[in-house]
């Protein structure tokens, strides 16, 4: 597949021969005073654009312009809003295919979870939509005559949004469709590794936006490093932080906004699992385990990474999961023939390297081996092979997160102990088990089973749909975005209560002569 980066960059907007300005508050796109960062593809190894970065005053000035948008959005119709925000949807259909590449590019993935990503966008900008129209609060009686009573649900005011490399467009639409119908405005912190990523969907939400007359601060981004993540953390004006990352870097951030006790949704490390029993239609477990261990190098907070097998079926199951690894292909994500990408960058890389180094030490054996590819379709250094080793839970390294292609495989005998062992981890994100039973099936739904925000029968720990709310447990963080219900993280509720008679009775009855 023949990809021209150019007309890329050319329909996106993104001007990759100067420095592009990385900071903006709407259509108003500025060149920071600060260093500028530099983005290279993990594809080829190539830089592709330099990028403005924001020092204080910017940001000050990007926050001034936030607040004051806050004030005339916030008396938006919701429907209204939604309205926009259905354009914005349309938007991305018309630049699918580029942003999908531009997601492949510069950050790893395969062409065609670039496009899933920004089918994720769109998705989320038609619920979005319906949900402008049913931002509901509750009505109750009152025990007190001639008193009515309801809650309703306000904006918070400015959001401010902090995402990972992994996901550079889907995440930051996930807080931004459901925040702006609500009401706020949002400040968005993307990854230094996907700048390019972040000024693209700026572009293109300011485009509807002028449309529509949208006062200019509904949408911000700020490039930069972790100090404008702790500029917002630390100020009191963002009622509410979303960020996504890992467990050291959501446990900072959560410190940090509790201490002005502001609110968090924190979406941070998975160590998810898929159980295997010797009920399960094996063919359906393989594709669902092979797709969860490799699919974005194994960069995703969904990533599998642990298969909890049963004794009966273990042999069987390893010997097949072996074969499906030899026949991957490893390369550019940008040929659809490519099942797998390459890490971020050499970063991930070493960690990758460590991961394996530490595995061995405490005694793992490794049944398909990893290792770092050279020549030069792997210029760029960052291509690694998906591996699989097999090991005991309690290991050190299997009870943290490494972000790479590593599949650890632990052997069980009954399903109360691979219930404990699929818990028996700090994380809570994600899990699956692969039955034809249905006992086991709802033992694992059940309160005595997973305890992962999320948990799947009969398919893998990746591939979470829009409609349900999405995050996890534990040291996950217990946020939840997208769907189902998670529009109140983004709005207060309020109770009111309405007095239409003539006399001023206390509640509980309470006398108060005068």
């Amino acid at each position: 597949m023949t990809i021209d980066m150019k007309h890329v960059f050319t329909t996106l907007g993104i001007d990759v021969n100067q420095i592009n300005p990385g900071i903006s508050t709407g259509s108003n796109f500025i060149t920071g005073s600060g260093a500028a960062i530099e983005s290279f593809s993990p594809v080829d190894g190539a830089s592709i654009a330099k990028i403005g970065t924001a020092q204080a005053v910017e940001y000050n000035q990007v926050m001034q312009t936030a607040l004051e948008a806050f004030d005339k959005w916030k008396m938006v119709p919701a429907p209204r809003r939604g309205e926009v925000v259905r354009q914005i949807g349309d938007e991305l259909r018309k630049c699918k295919n580029e942003l999908g590449m531009l997601v492949s590019y510069e950050m790893g993935k395969s062409y065609q979870e670039g496009l899933g990503e920004v089918q994720e966008m769109i998705d989320i900008c038609d619920f979005a939509v319906g949900l402008s129209r049913q931002l509901y609060g509750l009505t109750m009686h009152s025990e007190r005559p001639f008193h009515r009573m309801y809650e309703q649900w306000h904006p918070l005011g400015v959001v401010g949004v902090i995402t990972a490399f992994n996901f550079p467009v889907a995440v930051w639409s996930w807080n931004t469709a459901l925040a702006w119908v609500c009401g706020n405005v949002t400040i968005w912190k993307p990854s230094e590794k996907t700048p390019l990523c972040s000024l693209a969907c700026q572009r293109i939400t300011a485009r509807v936006f002028e449309r529509n007359q949208v006062p200019e601060g509904v949408s911000c981004i700020i490039n930069g490093d972790y100090k404008v993540g702790e500029w917002l953390t630390s100020d009191k004006r963002v009622p509410l932080i979303s960020a996504t990352g890992s467990v050291r870097m959501g446990k900072i951030v959560g410190t940090a906004v509790a201490q002005r006790l502001g609110r968090s949704l924190l979406e941070l490390g998975g160590n998810n699992a898929i159980i295997v029993t010797e009920h399960a239609n094996l063919n359906l477990a393989i594709r669902g385990v092979l797709f969860g261990a490799v699919g974005t190098a194994g960069q995703r907070c969904t990533t599998t990474r642990r298969v909890i097998i049963h004794e009966s079926i273990y042999d069987d199951f390893k010997q097949r999961l072996t074969h499906a690894y030899s026949q991957l292909n490893i390369g550019n994500p940008l040929d659809t023939a490519m099942h797998v990408g390459p890490l971020i960058d050499k970063q991930a890389v070493n960690t990758y390297l460590q991961a394996i180094e530490k595995a061995k030490s405490e005694g793992a054996a490794f049944v398909v081996d990893g290792g770092v590819l050279e020549g030069d379709t792997y210029s760029s250094g960052c291509y690694v092979k998906p591996c699989i080793a097999e090991v005991k839970n309690n290991y050190e390294i299997v009870q943290s997160e490494t972000f790479a292609p590593i599949l650890y495989l632990i052997k069980y005998h009954s399903i109360e102990e691979a219930i404990a062992i699929q818990n028996d981890v700090p994380q809570g994100l994600s899990s699956a088990i692969f039955t034809n039973h249905l006992m086991e099936a709802e033992k694992f739904l059940s309160a005595q089973g997973s305890d992962c925000g999320i948990a799947n029968v009969n398919i893998g720990t990746s591939g979470a749909e829009i409609g349900g709310a999405f995050g996890g447990e534990k040291e996950t963080g217990g946020g939840r975005e997208s769907g189902s219900d998670a529009w109140k993280q983004y709005m207060r509720r309020q109770t009111n209560t309405i007095n239409y008679g003539s006399s001023l009775p206390l509640a509980q009855g309470i006398e108060f002569a005068f």
